[in-house]
């Protein structure tokens, strides 16, 4: 594949920073010999949430990009409208927690109070009220290029990431063809998916004509939170839940799973599919690109 970009490719305007501090630490341990090592791990820390005075949630982050992580978190959970003002953003970094303002009065008590903890790796919460709207999303039409799909995986795979510098982290990517965005990643998939909705709100990204790419499971809450950012189309790396393809049937979303190399799964909106690519010029994946679980399931046999 011919991996020069055209003079109109667009930029990749935020990606992870495997070498700022506050997102890892060095920790001394043994290994399966009894050998002294040290090793980078990921820092988690909480982060509290308040909307108009109100407290919503507390969350466990790398807490690299909180204003984005609020705004999306306050979108997808229906807390915040599409069309709402927002006055102000408001993060304390001594206290870790995080206000968000609105013009319009606020008061979720009574949602507050039918939690449910979804399937996320760090347990992330929705609240009861959210497939009452999803069984009115309607997604656009859209075309997803086979030639696009594997280039943008190659792209996406040789990016410098925290998951290689220290691993217990998912990524997600907001993406346009062939051509990713915006990369964010966290210890829950749906930190890393709240932060790229909350960073489309504030620059006014359209979502008609994207591709949202994780490398979490593809489950009930990644399907939810897709289909109420207006993304038709949905990637993964990882397999898929029951739930999870039947709710991207119902919404009408293109539900992609197992990528790697050359090969992929889809079990929902295949018809936006187009297959342009010549598999005999596709490449198979490069082993130094696979995440840790990609070799575990490899050397088990597991397909998956």
């Amino acid at each position: 594949m011919d991996e020069t970009a055209p003079a109109s490719a667009p930029a990749l305007r935020v990606q992870p920073d495997p070498a700022d501090p506050r997102l890892t630490r060095r920790v001394a341990g043994v290994d399966h010999t009894g050998a002294r090592i040290e090793t980078s791990v990921t820092v988690e820390r909480p982060l509290t949430l308040y909307l108009n005075g109100q407290e919503i949630v507390t969350m466990m982050t790398i807490l690299d990009r909180p204003e984005d992580l609020a705004l999306g978190y306050l979108l997808n959970q229906g807390m915040l409208r599409r069309d709402d003002r927002v006055t102000a953003v408001e993060y304390d970094d001594e206290l870790q927690v995080v206000v968000v303002r609105t013009e319009r009065t606020t008061d979720y008590e009574e949602k507050l109070r039918k939690k449910t903890l979804t399937s996320g790796c760090a347990q992330g919460t929705a609240f009861g009220d959210l497939m009452e709207d999803f069984e009115n999303a309607r997604l656009p039409p859209a075309e997803l290029r086979t030639s696009w799909l594997y280039r943008l995986l190659h792209r996406i795979n040789t990016l410098p990431t925290l998951y290689l510098e220290a691993g217990a982290i998912h990524g997600c990517a907001l993406c346009w063809r062939e051509w990713p965005l915006v990369y964010m990643e966290d210890v829950g998939r749906h930190n890393a998916v709240d932060k790229i909705a909350g960073w489309m709100f504030r620059h006014g990204e359209t979502p008609e004509d994207k591709i949202f790419y994780t490398t979490g499971r593809l489950t009930s809450e990644m399907v939810i939170k897709t289909v109420r950012m207006g993304i038709p189309i949905l990637v993964s790396r990882s397999g898929f839940t029951a739930w999870g393809v039947e709710l991207a049937r119902q919404a009408g979303l293109t539900l992609i799973g197992r990528c790697k190399g050359k090969r992929f799964v889809a079990l929902a909106g295949e018809e936006r599919i187009v297959f342009d690519a010549d598999l005999r010029y596709v490449a198979e994946e490069s082993a130094r690109h696979w995440r840790k679980n990609s070799r575990e399931a490899a050397a088990d046999g597991d397909a998956a």
